[in-house]
């Protein structure tokens, strides 16, 4: 198994993940590509301090970008929603 470092890569913080994170106290994480949910909630509960009630996951397909003449594709990534147990929620700017 990964490092929790390695599975977690970032946060997604998006109008839609900021609504879920006040409403449903579910939280939106980039994970690595290999990961699984088994992985995310290990990494998310010894980082966080929290307890995981459920975990899905989902991969996000590239899609094509163009810049004048130039064209490409974003990145493939993996995403991870995290609902939290009741009571529990996760800080991102906790200035500790």
């Amino acid at each position: 198994m990964a490092h929790m470092t390695d599975v977690l890569k970032k946060p997604v913080l998006t109008e839609k993940s900021l609504a879920l994170q006040t409403e449903e106290n579910k939280y939106t994480f980039d994970v690595d590509l290999d990961a699984n949910k088994t992985e995310v909630k290990i990494a998310v509960e010894k980082l966080f301090n929290v307890k995981v009630e459920k975990v899905n996951i989902m991969n996000v397909k590239p899609k094509a970008k163009r810049m004048g003449r130039y064209e490409g594709k974003t990145n493939k990534r993996r995403k991870a929603i995290v609902k939290l147990a009741e009571g529990n929620s996760i800080n991102y700017f906790d200035e500790d």
